[in-house]
């Protein structure tokens, strides 16, 4: 089952940023839109000298780790990794732009990941504290809004 689960959430995650050129085309000049709106929390615990490129291998090796590539997309690139200190995926994006809009899709799920230039990766906190001395990034916190998540009713 929680195998499923990821895979739907794959699967969403890359059919959102295949809507990417459309969202891009409507979008406004304007500061501001769901990407500021969202609720999201940020660590200011101290960071890596050096953030890490922006490449599935190269911060699967900094952190100990051969990842298994798992998606490889125009958008994206995802591998997983298992490890002593825990298993986390880490997705690279050929342009910030991707990462941005991936992060807004996996805010739906909620979910904790460490966040640099073209990248992020996804584990528990404890875990990308761990990474974040390897790799740098900041850790950045969304809300879910899957089952069990009060929506707004209709009155």
């Amino acid at each position: 089952m929680p195998r499923a689960r990821l895979l739907t959430r794959s699967a969403a995650l890359v059919g959102s940023l295949a809507l990417l050129p459309l969202l891009a085309a409507c979008g406004g000049a304007e500061g501001g839109g769901a990407a500021d709106a969202k609720a999201s929390e940020t660590s200011s615990a101290p960071v890596a000298g050096v953030v890490a490129p922006a490449k599935v291998e190269v911060i699967a090796a900094l952190t100990g780790c051969t990842a298994e590539i798992r998606i490889e997309a125009d958008e994206l690139r995802e591998g997983q990794c298992k490890t002593k200190q825990g298993n986390y995926r880490i997705t690279t994006f050929p342009a910030e732009k991707y990462k941005l809009t991936w992060l807004e899709a996996a805010s739906v799920y909620g979910g904790t990941y460490l966040v640099g230039p073209q990248w992020a990766v996804g584990a528990k906190t404890e875990v990308l504290e761990k990474l974040r001395a390897k790799i740098g990034g900041t850790v950045q916190s969304t809300r879910g809004l899957g089952p069990g998540t009060p929506t707004p009713s209709a009155s």
